[in-house]
């Protein structure tokens, strides 16, 4: 009668299975890491508050009063104003920044500056090779129109009269405009301010400085 087969004994070892002690430790060590703090803080407001009880006081409601405004802002439950728009970081805040423009750029910075009030509804660049003397056009909330005409001159490159007679003759029969206004880096010649002053209907003659004041805050040239 014939032995029974024996069962062969498997060669593998199982491997015991490992625990993730690792991670554990620097749990705990984080946790403790985080205890020891607290307790360091902890101790340093009794502290403060034994020396100092006003000084703490005061520093303690002003610090809850700050994470208060901060957590309201950050949900949107308070808005906080807008900047000014004569400190808005744009083209139009610098009366220097115009001399590095292009006349294109000049254009598109005296539209921005002119849609600021809240009057105008809409200021459209139109400027190009047959603007016939109108670079932007302004649309007011009471139905006005005002054409404005663009010079980003050198300061030495004053504005001549031929100008006036190009804005005073298409403002109001071509482009069909209430007001017109020239706006210029530099300044205007005598000559022009002449010419302006015969017209019937005198033109809004803004220069450098008269600019700077207007970027700076001041009322826009064609009134409120």
């Amino acid at each position: 009668m014939a032995a029974p087969a024996r069962r062969r004994r498997s060669t593998r070892t199982r491997r015991p299975a490992t625990r993730p002690r690792r991670r554990t430790a620097r749990r705990r060590e984080a946790a403790t890491s985080r205890l020891v703090v607290c307790a360091i803080v902890l101790a340093t407001v009794v502290a403060a508050v034994r020396e100092y009880p006003v000084t703490t006081s005061i520093t303690a409601a002003l610090a809850l009063i700050a994470a208060v405004l901060f957590l309201l802002v950050r949900t949107g439950r308070i808005r906080l104003p807008a900047p000014p728009a004569a400190v808005r970081a744009d083209f139009t805040h610098s009366t220097a920044a115009y001399q590095h423009m292009t006349g294109t750029q000049f254009e598109h910075a005296i539209a921005d500056l002119a849609r600021r009030p809240a009057s105008v509804r809409t200021a459209t660049v139109s400027g190009g090779a047959n603007d016939r003397a109108l670079d932007v056009l302004l649309q007011l909330t009471d139905g006005r129109r005002i054409a404005i005409q663009c010079k980003r001159h050198a300061p030495s490159n004053r504005v001549g009269a031929p100008v006036i007679y190009a804005v005073n003759g298409t403002y109001r029969a071509y482009h069909r405009c209430d007001q017109a206004v020239i706006v210029t880096t530099s300044t205007f010649t005598p000559d022009t301010q002449r010419a302006n002053a015969e017209l019937d209907v005198p033109l809004r003659l803004v220069d450098g400085r008269e600019l700077g004041r207007w970027v700076s805050g001041g009322r826009p040239p064609w009134g409120a």
